[in-house]
């Protein structure tokens, strides 16, 4: 049986998911909200599935081994060594957030490497098919429930807060690619899965339509960073926040997303693009 768990960010709701499937979790969410994981969770867990390791899917792992020790980690093979010594992943997630790394993910603690479970993509493991979906995070991976036809996909096919349909990429930097993510949709679409199971936030019917949805967010985003500046990035999102009539939806939204880091991560895509293209 499947259940999502709100993570209740700093209180807020319907921003970070975590689901408990078969008595283990995935995406556990971070440190900051374990004990409303904890509370939430029918038994303790066996396993954690980590769709990738950003702070807000994988912060509280560590957290987690350390109160269950035989506890299995399963993450892909670029993930993992960022498990055994964060010191990387946070300095990359403090040049982003701050003062604000505590209040926000709370503590990121190792995790001992004879808790790893490496993944490469093409396994299957605890009952779930395995693929790798890149675009989002290099060592991004996502999970299809073979029972219920279920796809625990993180943020591959985006941000969509309910009860609005509107769907928006998450493009932080330092490692999205645009040309990557349009592969991992297409696999995604290739399982035909039940529902999509994303993160931030809840379980979607509709597939065929919520990907093509993400697919076209990808294209007209992309294609905005590519033509014009940060400013008319940021004004045309807002717009088309404020076109979705739902003022808490919009605000949980820019709060799992900020619209700077949005336009970061796609215009330091194309600078790298370009340099390489010049480079060749």
């Amino acid at each position: 049986m499947s259940r999502a768990i709100d993570l209740m960010h700093l209180d807020v709701d319907r921003v970070i998911c975590a689901y408990e499937v078969d008595g283990l979790v995935i995406d556990p969410g971070p440190e900051s909200c374990l004990d409303t994981l904890l509370e939430g969770l029918d038994a303790p867990p066996h396993a954690l599935l980590l769709t990738h390791i950003h702070l807000d899917h994988a912060g509280a792992t560590g957290a987690l081994v350390e109160r269950y020790d035989d506890l299995s980690v399963y993450v892909h093979e670029l993930g993992a060594p960022h498990m055994v010594d964060p010191s990387r992943l946070i300095k990359s997630a403090t040049q982003l957030y701050g003062d604000q790394m505590e209040r926000l993910w709370g503590r990121i603690a190792p995790v001992p490497e004879r808790n790893l479970r490496i993944l490469t993509g093409g396994e299957t493991v605890e009952g779930f098919r395995v693929e790798y979906t890149p675009g989002h995070a290099a060592n991004h991976v996502s999970f299809l429930h073979e029972a219920t036809g279920d796809a625990y996909v993180g943020d591959t096919a985006g941000v969509r807060i309910p009860p609005t349909g509107y769907i928006l990429p998450p493009t932080p930097p330092p490692e999205v690619d645009l040309d990557a993510w349009a592969e991992s949709l297409d696999k995604l679409s290739a399982w035909r899965p039940a529902a999509l199971c994303i993160t931030h936030f809840g379980r979607f019917e509709g597939v065929e339509d919520h990907l093509l949805r993400t697919r076209e967010g990808l294209v007209h985003w992309g294609e905005l960073t590519r033509a014009h500046g940060r400013e008319a990035f940021i004004a045309k999102l807002e717009e088309e926040l404020r076109s979705i009539g739902d003022e808490e939806a919009a605000e949980r939204i820019m709060f799992a997303v900020p619209a700077e880091q949005l336009w970061a991560g796609l215009e330091r895509y194309w600078r790298k693009r370009d340099e390489r293209e010049a480079a060749a």
